[in-house]
């Protein structure tokens, strides 16, 4: 400020110079069209600026105009207020929260970035129609109903919570706390996805088919533990390992530990490049119990059981997984392939076995409208609009196989209700409308080896499956 009057009153003796430009500049284009401005002129000025933005009356104690070194000294103190006030609107700016609403869903922001609150949604509504004899009812349902709350308590703790709404009772999807030390080391506790599984880990909004493949009946669903997980290697490698409660193939965790016996798990997978990733997932464990915290009961892809032990069989010992999988996403084309092996102890009255079942799939997809292919999902270029835009199209097509070992029949598993094994293909198309809303139609059938009283095989499962899809 005293650099720009010691300027103003350099130029030919004239301190009103500068003033001059200064107030004819911030009281308009029309002070210029007048010619130049008379001291009084500038006075009127400065009291309508005053008045409005705060400060007293511009005049002597007589009532006469004010000179021009006292007209500096009230211009300088009115920047002075008005630099105050936009220091301090800034200031109100920057403790005032954000909010924001989109397709990604809505969050609440504190204004130092330190706390968030994330607000989103899964809605799937799925009409399932079988053919055949002896074929399940035909059905409408609500496959999720799952709100979630995530967010983050400074910089440290970040938190989640789904629960479950479709089905005859709520339930609790995910609940854990993280503790974000850096991107490479994070702990996780609560209630997660077993990371075992590639298709087990895709979020449910995002897989290419309505239902997952046969490898994930054996994978772990969701287990109570903790974990420690991050990203390495330039964020090309994830890591994840943890301790858990345990649980059976293809299920939940008890809300508790039944039996006393925890369970280790781990995964690693390589992504050198976007879209093209390779890894490995297993766990280990011993569980001892009879009952379905213990034992798996294995779904055919229409969901309906197709394998399970006799009543008197009891884990007894030791259960490992170990799952190679991989991806390959490139332009439109995506590729998925896992495969998965499932071995634990048993034991029947005085046999004991240690029973060896295997599963594997592989799923190819296409976007006919030229999107890129993902792990999570596709986001349409051109969203549906009625006067124009159709969204994205995705044709998918899947086969895979579930192979029971032979071992278990007839006395652990009773071979007239439990398959051997069986092979399954899912074709499918997917509308993409927009990146929140989705139609999905598919087609599948699975055959079996076994299943069925006097050594028969079970009835081949045929079904139209339908979805609509909600998620923000």
């Amino acid at each position: 400020m005293q650099q720009r009057r010691n300027e103003g009153r350099g130029a030919g003796g004239r301190p009103g110079i500068w003033l001059t430009g200064a107030l004819a500049c911030s009281l308009a284009a029309p002070v210029f069209a007048q010619g130049k401005p008379t001291v009084e002129e500038l006075q009127r000025r400065l009291e309508a600026l005053e008045q409005r933005y705060g400060g007293t009356a511009a005049t002597t104690a007589d009532g006469q105009p004010l000179d021009l070194a006292t007209l500096d000294q009230r211009l300088r103190s009115l920047e002075r207020n008005l630099e105050l006030q936009e220091e301090a609107r800034q200031a109100k700016a920057k403790e005032a929260p954000v909010v924001v609403a989109g397709a990604s869903g809505t969050s609440i922001k504190s204004g130092d970035g330190q706390y968030e609150f994330k607000f989103r949604g899964l809605v799937q509504g799925d009409g399932r129609f079988f053919s055949g004899d002896n074929a399940p009812n035909d059905t409408f349902l609500l496959r999720r109903l799952r709100p979630t709350f995530e967010g983050s308590l400074g910089k440290l703790v970040g938190y989640r919570l789904t629960p479950e709404f479709a089905g005859d009772s709520a339930t609790i999807v995910d609940a854990y706390i993280d503790l974000k030390f850096n991107p490479a080391f994070t702990i996780r506790a609560g209630k997660v996805k077993g990371p075992v599984g590639l298709e087990r880990l895709q979020s449910g909004n995002a897989i290419a088919l309505i239902e997952r493949a046969f490898p994930t009946e054996l994978a772990p669903n969701r287990d109570i533990g903790v974990q420690a997980q991050g990203d390495i290697v330039e964020g090309k490698l994830n890591y994840t390992v943890g301790i858990y409660n345990g649980t059976p193939d293809g299920r939940d965790t008890a809300t508790t530990n039944p039996d006393d016996k925890f369970e280790f798990a781990a995964r690693l997978f390589f992504e050198p490049v976007k879209g093209i990733g390779i890894g490995v997932g297993g766990s280990i464990g011993d569980k001892e119990g009879v009952g379905n915290n213990f034992l798996p009961r294995y779904r055919s892809q229409g969901q309906q059981q197709i394998f399970n032990y006799r009543a008197a069989v009891a884990a007894a010992g030791q259960h490992t997984r170990i799952s190679p999988q991989g991806y390959l996403y490139r332009g439109p084309f995506g590729l998925q392939a896992e495969y998965i092996e499932s071995r634990q102890e048993l034991t029947v009255g005085a046999n004991r076995a240690e029973l060896s079942n295997t599963a594997w799939q592989a799923t190819a997809s296409w976007v006919l409208t030229g999107e890129e292919a993902g792990y999570r999902g596709v986001r349409p270029a051109k969203p549906f609009k009625p006067d124009g835009g159709w969204g994205a199209f995705e044709l998918v097509g899947r086969y895979g196989e579930l192979d029971v070992d032979n071992d278990a029949f007839p006395l652990f598993a009773d071979p007239a209700v439990a398959v051997r094994d069986a092979s399954g293909w899912t074709v499918g198309v997917n509308w993409y409308l927009n990146s929140n809303l989705k139609l999905v139609l598919n087609y599948l059938q699975t055959d079996f080896n076994g299943g069925a009283v006097a050594g028969a095989d079970r009835a081949s499962e045929k079904a139209v499956f339908t979805r609509l899809q909600a998620a923000f």
